[in-house]
């Protein structure tokens, strides 16, 4: 269903401006990431991971500020599935180990007046820490060779270099977000931004294989009216599926709890740029290395009879 009929933006007019804006974001991201770093979940640093189940519904707060006073006061606490379990995060302490800390654990918490539990106790060492850190960059590496290879054979070259390029400066900039604002990275931020490639594939997919139907229709149209008139013909499609898939977002990240912001936000990010990148960054980058209609054109074979209608 389109709800948005007979548009005639002029998208690939303002496509100067859109790359200097990008520029200027990729470039400020990679600055923050060099600058600041990211701040590494345990998934990713190694640490200890406490599950603790309370009787009745705990006060974060309160969990929070009695492990300030003591030597866990680099932990993160948050909600685990139900307020009346709890998951505790603490880095790597010299001379601890995980019984240690869950005695340690139940000691300080006891203080509060609550009974609690301890139902699950996980150490991360920082070995299989690095290993998932390095494993976590090769699995995006892949993904945009994948989808390098994906995008040449389906469509053109050029394409492809479109699409890469829309997806490498997603990946910056949300990456850049989470090193600016030192929001705890982990594994399941590296799982969201590995979907956010997929999504933003799928929303250039689409806008390219308008933009190869578009240059057989308006075989007299410059390559500059066939992306501007795709992109009209796409943009009820690309609004509708970003909406309804932000609503859904939106809800995760009001309603899931703190164990999931960072998931959710990192989505939420990434479906505002891939919406954006889809437009203004894979389709100018493609028309910026000169595709045309020829680029697209079916080889024809020796002997067969080419069709020279207009």
């Amino acid at each position: 269903m389109e709800f948005l009929s007979k548009t005639n933006i002029d998208f690939m007019g303002k496509r100067k401006l859109a790359f200097t804006f990008s520029a200027v974001l990729v470039l400020l991201s990679i600055i923050f990431f060099f600058a600041r770093g990211l701040n590494y979940g345990i998934d990713f640093t190694g640490g200890t991971i406490v599950e603790i189940g309370y009787t009745q519904a705990a006060d974060l707060s309160r969990v929070r500020s009695v492990l300030i006073q003591s030597e866990f006061n680099d932990a993160i606490v948050q909600y685990y599935g139900s307020s009346t379990d709890v998951l505790v995060r603490i880095p790597p302490h010299e001379g601890l180990n995980s019984a240690d800390i869950s005695n340690k654990l139940i000691e300080l918490l006891s203080t509060t007046g609550d009974s609690i539990e301890i139902r699950r106790v996980e150490f991360v060492g920082p070995q299989v820490g690095d290993e998932l850190k390095e494993d976590g960059g090769l699995a995006m590496i892949y993904a945009l060779l994948g989808i390098l290879i994906y995008v040449a054979l389906r469509f053109q070259t050029k394409f492809s270099v479109g699409a890469i390029a829309a997806l490498a400066h997603d990946v910056i900039i949300t990456v850049g977000f989470f090193a600016l604002t030192q929001m705890n990275f982990d594994l399941t931020v590296l799982a969201a931004i590995l979907a956010v490639i997929g999504y933003s594939l799928n929303d250039t997919i689409v806008v390219f294989d308008r933009i190869r139907e578009n240059f057989h229709n308006l075989r007299k149209a410059a390559p500059v009216e066939v992306m501007n008139v795709s992109l009209n013909q796409t943009l009820s499609r690309t609004i509708m599926t970003g909406v309804t898939t932000l609503l859904v977002l939106l809800a995760l990240f009001f309603l899931g709890g703190e164990a999931l912001h960072g998931f959710s936000l990192a989505l939420i990010l990434g479906i505002l740029i891939g919406t954006y990148s889809s437009i203004y960054v894979a389709s100018p980058v493609a028309l910026a290395l000169g595709v045309s209609k020829l680029d697209l054109m079916p080889v024809v074979k020796e002997g067969a009879e080419v069709d020279n209608r207009p």
